[in-house]
């Protein structure tokens, strides 16, 4: 070949690569979500504008943009005079008024049917596009019971937390249509042991002053936070607002978490210096009144798993479905098909088990309560010990390509491991759930009045069912906790799809995670079948 002829060669032909996504619509083209929806309750109306908003171009490019441009922490102003503030890419506001003007924390409090299971349906889908932006909203969808402790300070703040509106003005709260609220809890010495907390707090007439460091604080821009204090009378609950009138509260910021997710939302390290606060509940009594706040967060931990599972597994499906290797294109390859389609049930089964649980949530009755409170936790601890996993699966589907910035995997990968850790890591919620089910009999009958409904219609899980309970008649030891919390979430996200999922997923989830027909690694598994798993991808 000529000097010239190799010239004429062409350099950067795009062959064999997926096309771009393009707009997609995360409600319409979702039908386990629309079903999910139905059993639960929900309403359709606010997840198809938000659904249709969230997969757009557009809206996926703010979330690119607010990841790459990270907060940058402001302490002074040019006089030297504090201004402990945290300043945000433009793209990271316009997420934040996007999600809070669809109702994301405001549609559970409207006081219309089915809620809180279409507040988790939009947690669901906004994990899937910039998960980052969920932190602050969460909190101030869950700080809305915690609040009702303090009548006045409930008359005043929840109105703005249930608005749907975005205000990110440094203003005091009576100035400002809408707000958000935080929390700070975490200690350096104590972790989830907020029993250890040093942070004081001193009466000061109708208020009270609160001094110390609190580890981490989440969303430090929030218009006010709950944390926890000593005050004479034991660990008590408080609402520091973030701004006054005419001055800042005593809030200082120490510097950002470098944290291994979600770049968008700034987390920090915060110190009390005398700061004002409002006292929510009895004096003594702050892990009882936080705990409401708690419960709620814990809801979007169970549901946030099955939005990142489903944003990965879209993207693998979309590469499989164009891309081709050895002369066939990769979804035509029988080993992918068993991958993709396992990885299936363990999302669909966490969608599933995460939606009932919102569905209790939105119940009245103390039956309805009861399982809510055990649900969370089982839901929680399952469905984050499966997410971390489906991820990485789904990044090795694109090979290289998943482990770089241009595909959403990375940052997928980083967020994995993040509502497995807040609210509670994973030996905290096993713990949580051996003290539930022994503190509350309720909760144990509506637990196995659950799995109790969806007999007689497999023999496989009649049968795996009856093991658990002959392996564990009552309460497991502490050192087995993991494994009974493991099989009792299992066997209630069966259940589920027994009642509400097509056979080829009920029966797969069934065969493969509660009867041993398969290996500890996705894919390991036989007789799934693929197409109609596959189909569920949309």
């Amino acid at each position: 070949m000529t000097s010239d002829a190799r010239h004429s060669l062409p350099t950067h032909d795009v062959l064999n690569q997926p096309p771009l996504r393009g707009d997609a619509d995360l409600w319409g083209a979702d039908p386990v979500l629309q079903n999910c929806i139905r059993f639960a309750g929900g309403r359709t109306q606010p997840l198809q504008a938000y659904g249709a908003t969230l997969g757009r171009t557009q809206t996926r490019a703010l979330a690119g943009e607010a990841n790459r441009h990270t907060p940058e922490l402001v302490l002074f102003d040019p006089g030297g005079r504090h201004l402990d503030e945290v300043r945000f890419h433009p793209a990271y506001h316009q997420m934040m008024q996007i999600s809070q003007t669809a109702g994301y924390a405001a549609l559970a409090w409207d006081g219309q049917p089915g809620g809180h299971a279409t507040h988790a349906a939009m947690i669901y889908m906004a994990s899937q596009v910039e998960p980052g932006h969920c932190c602050p909203l969460t909190m101030t969808y869950a700080a809305v019971p915690a609040l009702a402790a303090n009548e006045a300070i409930a008359s005043v703040w929840t109105s703005r937390l249930t608005e749907r509106g975005y205000d990110p003005s440094t203003l005091p709260i009576a100035a400002k249509k809408c707000a958000t609220l935080g929390m700070a809890m975490t200690e350096k010495q104590g972790g989830s042991d907020v029993r250890a907390n040093t942070t004081e707090a001193t009466s000061d007439g109708d208020h009270w002053r609160l001094r110390g460091h609190k580890w981490f604080c989440s969303a430090p821009m929030s218009d006010g936070f709950l944390t926890l204090a000593q005050a004479p009378g034991g660990l008590t609950c408080f609402l520091v607002p973030r701004w006054l009138e005419g001055e800042r509260n005593a809030i200082h910021l120490m510097r950002l978490k470098d944290k291994l997710g979600n770049r968008s939302n700034a987390s920090a390290e915060i110190e009390y210096h005398d700061a004002l606060a409002y006292q929510l509940g009895d004096e003594g009594a702050g892990v009882r009144t936080i705990l409401e706040m708690v419960h709620h967060t814990r809801l979007d931990t169970a549901m946030a798993p099955a939005g990142l599972m489903r944003a990965a597994l879209s993207e693998a499906h979309h590469w499989v479905s164009h891309r081709s290797a050895f002369q066939r294109r990769l979804i035509d390859q029988p080993l992918m098909r068993t991958v993709l389609a396992d990885l299936v049930l363990d999302w669909e089964g966490t969608l599933s088990l995460g939606m009932r649980v919102a569905q209790a949530f939105d119940g009245q009755s103390p039956e309805d309560k009861a399982f809510a409170r055990i649900a969370v936790a089982l839901a929680k601890f399952l469905n984050n010990k499966r997410c971390p996993t489906v991820v990485v699966e789904a990044m090795e589907v694109l090979g290289g390509m998943g482990y770089v910035e241009d595909t959403p995997l990375p940052l997928l990968y980083r967020e994995a491991p993040l509502n497995g850790i807040w609210e509670g890591s994973g030996n905290v919620i096993c713990l949580d759930i051996l003290r539930t089910l022994a503190r509350e009999p309720l909760a144990a009958e509506v637990l196995a009045a659950e799995l109790d409904a969806a007999t007689g219609a497999d023999r496989g899980y009649d049968a795996a069912l009856k093991v658990h309970r002959d392996r564990w008649p009552g309460l497991p030891p502490e050192a087995e906790a993991r494994w009974f919390a493991e099989r009792t979430a299992l066997l209630l996200t069966a259940s589920q799809l027994l009642r509400h999922a097509p056979g080829a997923v009920s029966d797969g989830f069934i065969a493969t995670r509660l009867t041993g027909n398969s290996g500890r690694i996705p894919g390991s598994v036989s007789g799934l079948d693929a197409n109609a798993l596959l189909a569920r991808l949309g």
